[in-house]
């Protein structure tokens, strides 16, 4: 008798580390990535302890945007890679703004060096990219033939160093131009996807009045890496889940995109929100719409 309850409670305590473990693993599971634009602030004032609290929210990859002077977030391409590494992150994407013709060689080894996969060009580069304060309307200057130029300098230069370049959308390149063309049709239909795919921002798709999916059917493969943002009511920047933007069936479409990875991305918080306590509404919403 002895022996028999001996038995049973020992069981019990292996079932209950068993149980214990895999409600463990479970909680630490980590998925999606971060643009850390949207901690942009807290990335200046401590980036170690910012992208610790980054992980810590479930994260699984980054998106940089604070490359300067050779270094990322002040930190040397290798030990930047170094402190993702210890910290569980992987490096994906790097939006580089700044990058023109002269300096992309430079730029491309050290994204290399940190890790990176993608070398993302967020606006028209090389003083192309118009912004109007009165209106906060963006835009570019310049024509599309020299744009697409550009990008295939950029994509050729991307492929030699190991790097696949892609181009992030604002909500101008969805809408017709002065001479009525629209400037994403203009670079998917001219630009070789040897050299230049795309990082679909959803939100500025949405803002543009464009239908994610009819580009997808129409460049079926081009869109590489997503933006995952919401938008609320008064059109603002809102946490995934906590918007109108209909992820569901976006996300039911990602291998006819070519979607690789997904940010999320808020480029601005509301209403006392704080950006770190935004992250975490996110990728809550990530795992309620069916991301993964």
């Amino acid at each position: 008798m002895k022996n028999s309850t001996g038995n049973n409670f020992l069981k019990c305590i292996v079932l209950a580390a068993f149980m214990f473990g895999t409600v463990t693993t479970y909680a630490q599971k980590k998925l999606g990535g971060l643009a850390l634009y949207t901690v942009r602030d807290d990335m200046g004032t401590d980036a170690k302890a910012t992208l610790k609290a980054v992980s810590e929210a479930g994260y699984r990859n980054i998106e940089a945007a604070g490359y300067k002077d050779g270094k990322y977030y002040g930190m040397t391409p290798a030990d930047f890679k170094d402190l993702l590494k210890s910290l569980k992150l992987k490096p994906i994407s790097t939006h580089q703004s700044a990058v023109t013709l002269d300096n992309a060689d430079k730029m491309m080894t050290d994204a290399k060096a940190a890790g990176f996969k993608y070398f993302v060009v967020p606006i028209p580069p090389m003083g192309m990219f118009s912004y109007n304060q009165k209106d906060r309307t963006m835009g570019m200057t310049g024509t599309l033939e020299e744009f697409a130029k550009i990008l295939t300098t950029l994509g050729e230069k991307a492929n030699k160093a190991g790097l696949k370049l892609l181009y992030h959308n604002h909500d101008f390149e969805f809408k017709k131009n002065a001479e009525g063309i629209v400037p994403i049709d203009y670079l998917l239909e001219n630009v070789d996807p040897k050299y230049l795919n795309f990082q679909m921002d959803l939100f500025w798709v949405t803002k543009a009045g464009a239908n994610p999916i009819a580009y997808f059917n129409k460049y079926p493969g081009r869109f590489k890496i997503w933006h995952v943002k919401d938008m609320d009511e008064q059109g603002r920047f809102a946490p995934v889940g906590k918007g109108s933007i209909g992820f569901k069936n976006i996300l039911a479409n990602k291998a006819l995109s070519g979607m690789k990875y997904y940010m999320v991305e808020q480029d601005r918080t509301f209403d006392g929100l704080k950006p770190l306590d935004a992250i975490k509404i996110s990728h809550d919403g990530l795992k309620e719409i069916g991301f993964k």
